[in-house]
């Protein structure tokens, strides 16, 4: 080989050599901040500075998906703070008029929607530091990404958003900055039931969008419904905008309330305009995935008319006339029309009844056969589960049983039967000069139901046992009040025959005039008379075995005084 051919082989090799050094020897993050933020001293970002820096701004913009004059404003960020640096800081860093550095502010904006930097105040956005994540990060020589916010399920959803409004109060990013992070958020993870539900509502505004998502935030992340004005105006970019809310939220006009999402809380029954709260009705619809409302919604069941068993009740004449006259009432055809015409005269639409009386006179079937011949399906109210052992629950059920009420009639054909069955418990007196947690709790229930049969546009129907211990506001409240008594002796031997298959009418009178039982005391000696026929067979006359289940049917008055407490 030739010296010249060696020479050239030796400089090819060196050639290859620098150049594999030069990769090798590629600056740090830092190293690269440190000259761009030093190149561009009184710079005024000038072409020669970026055909200077560009090896470093290329890297830098490559690794922070960023422009390259936004890595350079992010580089003088860090010499200059990286807290509280300005505008009037960049001015001076470059050599330019404050004027001219006002023009960095959409980059700078980006950056901080990138959360590279952030601003003491997102509102006044004058103030500038760079995040501590996005130092701790160049102290490893490690790009700052963003979190990853894409295929989340309901809870990291709603984790991302719990950071989010932290950033606004820490003043990280500005309500504007949120709104965007949220749009991206939900966009990423469209598959969610909340972001779908949340576009289908078609709110208006950015403002109300945030509102509500910061409601929903606070309910689902600190357990939180009952907020004042003021804890929710930093979501506003601007002050007259929280000012319109406030005024539209303490009136009852805002979108969200008309929109059935949002609600004033209540304290003793009554309206409180200065706080409000997400409705049942928002969480059943947005929040359906969390099963938030599943306590509430075991507070009524629906029980369709066609599914109600055919019953053969019997009634005095008195009270058969008033049947006849509730039964035409609900009457789909007379219905509508009187209800019409109620509301020609301004009176209120409401049906409410009373059904009260004695343990087994007929009320509750009274109500289902109802039900069955007029094709109204009846709304049973579970009374115990609206008296919730935790503080505050009851008046939430309550509202809740109300609210659902209301959606079935804009939903059924015909309207449902509200039925509070043994309501003694929720519908008894009210408790003057109330101190204690309970008492208040059962005056704010009662407070509630009044307001509510106020304004009731269905059907109720109450029935108790216990017609003495009935608040007199109530009563005023009932437009038929009917009284259910024992049946008469005529009435009792027809029970018996039509519950008893082979009895003769004879044996029945005589148990009847024997025997003052009620039509379900009646129905309790015919159940256990089956049963035992099943298990043993008839051992004795059929009205002497009959007679024998009445006597046990019957308590006596030592046997009530032994039971229960002392």
């Amino acid at each position: 080989m030739s010296k010249k051919a060696t020479t050239k082989k030796k400089d090819e090799k060196m050639t290859k050599a620098t150049k594999t050094n030069t990769i090798v020897k590629m600056p740090t993050l830092i190293q690269a901040i440190d000259r761009v933020a030093e190149e561009a001293r009184d710079s005024k970002f000038s072409d020669e500075f970026f055909l200077n820096a560009a090896p470093e701004l290329g890297l830098l913009s490559d690794t922070y998906h960023i422009t390259e004059r936004q890595a350079a404003l992010l580089c003088i960020c860090l010499l200059l703070g990286p807290y509280r640096v300005d505008f009037h800081d960049f001015a001076r860093h470059l050599d330019v008029s404050n004027i001219c550095a006002l023009s960095f502010a959409q980059d700078i904006d980006e950056l901080v929607r990138r959360r590279l930097l952030r601003y003491r105040d997102a509102k006044d956005k004058d103030t500038l530091d760079v995040p501590q994540a996005v130092i701790n990060c160049l102290k490893r020589n490690e790009p700052y990404e963003l979190p990853k916010r894409t295929g989340l399920d309901q809870y990291q959803f709603f984790e991302a958003i719990d950071d989010m409004f932290e950033d606004l109060s820490n003043s990280s990013v500005s309500p504007e900055g949120l709104y965007h992070d949220f749009k991206q958020l939900m966009k990423d993870n469209a598959n969610i039931d909340f972001v779908k539900q949340f576009k289908a509502q078609n709110i208006s505004k950015r403002d109300n969008e945030l509102l509500l998502l910061w409601m929903i935030n606070r309910f689902i992340n600190h357990n939180d419904n009952d907020f004042r004005f003021c804890e929710f105006d930093d979501i506003f970019e601007y002050q007259s905008h929280y000012h319109r809310t406030c005024t539209e939220l303490r009136t009852g006009e805002h979108v969200l309330m008309k929109a059935n999402l949002i609600e004033h809380k209540t304290e003793d029954g009554l309206a409180n305009t200065s706080r409000v709260g997400i409705t049942d009705h928002a969480k059943q619809t947005l929040l359906s995935e969390f099963k938030i409302a599943n306590r509430e919604e075991n507070v009524s069941n629906l029980l369709k008319h066609n599914e109600l068993q055919e019953k053969k009740m019997f009634y005095n004449d008195n009270m058969k006339d008033n049947i006849t006259e509730i039964e035409s009432l609900l009457s789909p055809k007379k219905y509508c029309e009187i209800v019409e015409r109620m509301k020609k005269s301004g009176f209120r639409q409401g049906f409410a009844c009373l059904f009260y009386g004695a343990a087994g006179t007929g009320k509750t079937e009274t109500v289902y056969q109802l039900a069955r011949h007029t094709g109204h399906d009846i709304m049973m109210v579970d009374v115990p589960q609206i008296k919730s052992k935790w503080v505050g629950d009851s008046e939430k059920n309550i509202k809740a049983v109300f609210d659902r009420y209301r959606e079935a009639v804009k939903r059924c054909k015909q309207a449902p039967i509200l039925l509070f069955n043994e309501a003694d418990a929720i519908f008894g007196m009210r408790k003057n000069g109330a101190q204690s947690a309970v008492d208040k709790m059962e005056n704010t229930i009662q407070n509630i139901i009044l307001q509510e049969m106020e304004q009731l546009d269905g059907i109720l129907i109450a029935t108790t046992n216990l017609e003495c211990n009935l608040d007199s506001a109530f009563e005023r409240r009932f437009l038929y009040k009917l009284r259910f008594e024992r049946p008469e002796p005529e009435i009792r031997a027809k029970i018996w025959q039509s519950m008893i298959k082979g009895l003769r009418k004879s044996d029945a009178i005589t148990l009847a005039k024997r025997f003052d039982l009620s039509g379900g005391q009646i129905e309790n000696v015919a159940r256990k008379h089956t049963i035992n026929d099943i298990l043993f067979g008839r051992k004795k006359k059929l009205v002497d075995a009959l007679a024998e289940y009445c006597q046990n049917e019957r308590l006596e008055p030592s046997q009530l005084q032994k039971i229960g407490f002392n």
